[in-house]
């Protein structure tokens, strides 16, 4: 059985840090990319980063120079560190396993003014 749990989320000041975790099982994690999607209330959900199996990263504009994706193969999780954050990163953060397309439940974030 797939899942992707996500955890880490919270309410931060704005400016503040927030770590999200993504802990996969049932999936070959090694071999798939992993990204980071996020979607604010009344918006489309946006990418926000993605990670190969070869460690390639690529950012959204809005994120890049704040947020750093990793992985942990050994461990089966993804991380997001998010820095400096802005009230407009407020949204859901979901975990998507491309290998199969596989999502996680989501953990929100809220960022205050």
């Amino acid at each position: 059985q797939v899942q992707l749990v996500e955890s880490g989320g919270g309410l931060v000041q704005a400016g503040g840090s927030l770590r999200l975790s993504c802990a996969a099982s049932g999936i070959f994690f090694s071999i798939s990319t992993m990204g980071w999607y996020r979607q604010a209330p009344g918006k489309q959900r946006e990418s926000v980063a993605a990670i190969t199996s070869l460690d390639s990263t690529n950012y959204a504009d809005s994120v890049k120079g704040r947020f750093t994706i990793s992985r942990d193969n050994a461990k089966n999780t993804v991380y997001l560190q998010m820095n400096s954050l802005k009230p407009e990163d407020t949204a859901v953060y979901y975990c998507n396993a491309r290998l199969g397309d596989y999502w996680g439940k989501g953990t929100l974030v809220t960022v205050s003014p």
